[in-house]
């Protein structure tokens, strides 16, 4: 078992007994690491917001409180990405805060398959800026997340359309607009493309194995950044 897996699942383990606490000792059997393992892990949890607390004594332990958690919530990994990229847009408020910590709590009881899965779909999504509110095709979407070949009609800057299947990797937005990062088959390179210009989309059978690197874009490092649900 990962941490981000064990992170979870003490959380489910709390609560599943609380009131009564399980202590260090306890947990690091359970869970096959050493005491000092969970105390880190339960410190973690605590700085993302985890309403856990240490009860003194020879009978004492951690104790998680039921009442300000949630139970593991039925959130898709692509609904929880949703709500990253809607927080993204509280930067420079004053709720930019709450915000991330109300989702390093959702993360925290999301079950372990969902929460995996969620992590592996934002590190497709990068953005320039605060990222954009303009609508995605919900085929791309789909297919962004199932990792599916599409075949696209694309009109480019002139208004001239083409048809061409495409590997979609990922998303790469900016303060005005929406792209799609995909491997273009017909070019045999990485291209954008900018998901208001796609006329049409039709998902094919075809699973895509590429996977998107960092250095695979060409922007200034210090500019882009990968979508983080933490």
């Amino acid at each position: 078992m990962n941490r981000t897996d064990r992170l979870y699942a003490l959380v489910e383990e709390l609560r599943a007994v609380s009131p009564r606490p399980r202590s260090a000792r306890w947990l690091a059997a359970r869970f096959e690491v050493s005491s000092r393992t969970i105390e880190r892990d339960i410190g973690a949890l605590q700085e993302a917001g985890v309403p856990i607390w240490a009860e003194p004594g020879r009978t004492g332990g951690y104790v998680v409180d039921r009442a300000r958690t949630l139970p593991p919530v039925n959130l898709t990994a692509a609904e929880a990405v949703a709500m990253a990229v809607a927080l993204r847009r509280l930067a420079g408020t004053p709720f930019a805060g709450p915000g991330g910590t109300a989702l390093r709590k959702l993360m925290a009881v999301l079950p372990a398959a969902d929460a995996v899965e969620a992590h592996r779909l934002a590190g497709r999504v990068h953005l320039v800026g605060d990222g954009p509110a303009t609508p995605v095709p919900a085929l791309v979407a789909d297919a962004v997340a199932a990792r599916r070949v599409l075949r696209i009609r694309y009109a480019d800057r002139a208004g001239a359309g083409s048809v061409r299947d495409v590997e979609p990797l990922g998303y790469l937005g900016n303060p005005r607009h929406w792209y799609l990062l995909a491997w273009c088959r017909l070019r045999d390179e990485l291209r954008c493309f900018r998901t208001d210009r796609i006329e049409s989309v039709q998902a094919l059978p075809d699973v895509v194995s590429r996977e998107l690197r960092p250095t695979d874009l060409d922007i200034p490092r210090e500019r882009v950044r990968s979508l983080s649900l933490v």
